[in-house]
């Protein structure tokens, strides 16, 4: 310790200087207990980040498989696909066909009420 009042510093005593070092090591003491639970602190948390990767792992591979299985089954989705597209061609060539041919017969239906109608107002009056 300085005395500030202007002079030379007063010699230190054997006492002052182990109450000084005294004083450190406590200091120093209470750093590393801070630190040592610091440090467990953390290891905790790096456990618990590993176990979190761990289980990022597996569930990267299941997501892997999934989109391995999802690729393989692609092309044969493509060919459902195909097949679906080609089906509805076939319908709709049919309902056409069906359409050509009820097309007379609508119109004579048509025109066999038109008249049945005619003869209808004729009787009436």
């Amino acid at each position: 310790m300085t005395d500030n009042s202007g002079g030379s510093p007063r010699p230190r005593t054997g006492r002052e200087r182990i109450k000084t070092l005294t004083q450190a090591a406590l200091n120093v003491d209470v750093r590393v207990e801070q630190v040592e639970a610091l440090l467990e602190g953390l290891s905790t948390t790096l456990e618990g980040m590993n176990v979190s990767i761990e289980n990022l792992d597996e569930t990267m591979v299941r997501f892997n498989d999934t989109i391995t299985k999802i690729d393989a089954l692609a092309p044969r989705m493509d060919a459902v696909v195909d097949r679906m597209e080609a089906t509805v061609h076939r319908v709709e060539r049919i309902v056409g066909l069906v359409e050509s041919v009820l097309a007379p017969l609508t119109a004579t239906e048509d025109a066999l009420r038109d008249a049945v109608n005619i003869v209808k107002k004729i009787a009436r009056r």
